[in-house]
């Protein structure tokens, strides 16, 4: 892909959306199999953009030499074993954009960790590291975890992937492992309707092709991976759907009477489309109905506010409305008991039928029961297989039944609406990610 081809792309889909999505601050996490270089490669992007200061560069020599992957892993766990463990953020910013990384852990009983990252991204980097590989087999078998990873941030509707293969510096014959491995990547890839971005060269030790571009490496003569993602999309806010708003905080004393004439105040986050005053409103799980008398933004003053902005809305009247409702245009939701799921399995203990689970969808939690369990995702042949139980990690179909009806949309349509996660009722831990169908 080239760099007009590119910035082609990242234009049409800013003007699909109505905003110049290249000027937002984008979300980019990294993943992949463990030891593939993830926080080595972070490290890397943040010295070569002079975005680490000198006194903290030197606290991470080791023996004389620079340890990259320790600007990341601040757990002393992390630095004892040498692993990612949970998700590190860093911020930094070039001349042409700014940037949140989001640094995920590997391993893969520590998969939970990268899906809480994946589900709010704009973009993902899949390491895969070339001396892991039979990179002289035109037909070699990718790495598990590469496979796992990158099914779950496409399931996760994460809008760029792109891959990036490592420590090429570190094999023989680069440009024959780049040939090979972006051969095998691209196949996966159409195999599984993953849509790539690019697929890019780098050696995040020695920082070829991470922030400069090395032209002609490994045969590649595309952009370097920084200049890649500040071409890259940000996620646009899902105005085009109806309203719905989940109540996060109910105010309710005149602290700010004067523009609220006494009456409650709802904040939350416009979830999907916008709202303004006067627009009729239902009350989920009431049923009842009521008129916006006015909506203030974050600072409090009047205004308009769509969707992934936060707002205060003030009804027209008094009526019951708690932290977990929902804020909803009339007659468009069919609020339902049933769905079917795509599962992403993160507890220790398998999924089987029967189980009863809280579910979280914004700020409400109702109980789910597991109906049924349609099928398990092999993600090493991508067949769907015929199960009884969700085993840690894995992926499947699954049907779910709320014991209070929820308002849902396919994941494919609203990222907000569409998702759900299931929290143990013994144990509090976050045990699934399910995604709408």
């Amino acid at each position: 892909m080239t760099t007009m081809d590119l910035i082609a792309t990242g234009a049409d889909t800013a003007s699909v959306n109505g905003q110049n999505d290249l000027k937002s601050a984008l979300k980019f996490i990294t993943c992949g199999s463990v030891d593939d270089g993830k926080s080595t490669l972070i490290g890397r992007l943040l010295v070569d953009s002079k975005a680490v200061l000198v006194d903290h560069l030197a606290g991470v020599q080791r023996a004389g030499e620079t340890d990259l992957a320790l600007l990341t892993d601040g757990l002393s766990a992390e630095r004892e074993q040498g692993i990612t463990i949970d998700v590190a953020y860093r911020y930094f910013a070039t001349e042409h954009r700014k940037f949140i990384i989001g640094d995920a852990p590997g391993h893969e009983q520590y998969t939970r960790n990268m899906v809480t990252a994946a589900s709010s991204a704009d973009a993902a980097v899949v390491l895969v590291d070339a001396t892991k590989l039979d990179w002289k087999n035109p037909a070699m078998e990718l790495l598990q975890q590469t496979r796992r990873h990158s099914l779950l941030v496409n399931l996760l509707r994460v809008p760029s992937i792109v891959f990036t293969v490592n420590k090429l510096d570190a094999v023989d014959d680069a440009t024959l492992a780049f040939n090979n491995i972006s051969a095998a990547l691209a196949a996966f890839a159409e195999a599984a309707k993953i849509p790539v971005r690019a697929t890019v060269p780098v050696s995040a030790l020695k920082g070829f092709n991470v922030v400069d571009g090395k032209p002609g490496w490994c045969g590649y003569e595309g952009l370097s991976l920084l200049e890649l993602l500040e071409h890259l999309p940000a996620t646009p806010a899902e105005t085009g759907e109806a309203f719905a708003f989940p109540v996060q905080w109910v105010e309710k004393f005149s602290a700010s009477a004067d523009t609220s004439q006494g009456r409650r105040i709802f904040w939350g986050r416009v979830a999907t489309g916008g709202v303004q005053p006067g627009q009729t409103v239902t009350i989920l799980p009431s049923g009842q109905t009521a008129v916006v008398a006015q909506v203030l933004g974050h600072t409090r003053q009047p205004k308009s506010v769509l969707a992934g902005h936060s707002a205060g809305i003030v009804l027209d009247r008094e009526v019951d409305v708690s932290r977990g409702d929902w804020l909803l245009a009339p007659d468009t939701f069919t609020p339902s008991l049933e769905v079917s799921v795509t599962m992403a399995w993160m507890d220790d203990e398998p999924l089987v039928a029967g189980r009863v689970y809280w579910a979280l969808q914004g700020h409400r939690w109702v109980k789910a029961k597991v109906r049924r369990i349609v099928h398990k995702l092999d993600v090493n042949t991508l067949a769907e297989e015929d199960a009884s139980e969700l085993p840690p990690n894995a992926i499947g179909h699954v049907e779910l039944s709320f014991q209070e009806p929820l308002v849902t949309l396919p994941y494919l349509r609203s990222r907000v609406l569409g998702s759900l996660v299931l929290v143990d009722t013994a144990s509090h831990k976050t045990s699934g990610a399910a995604l709408v169908l």
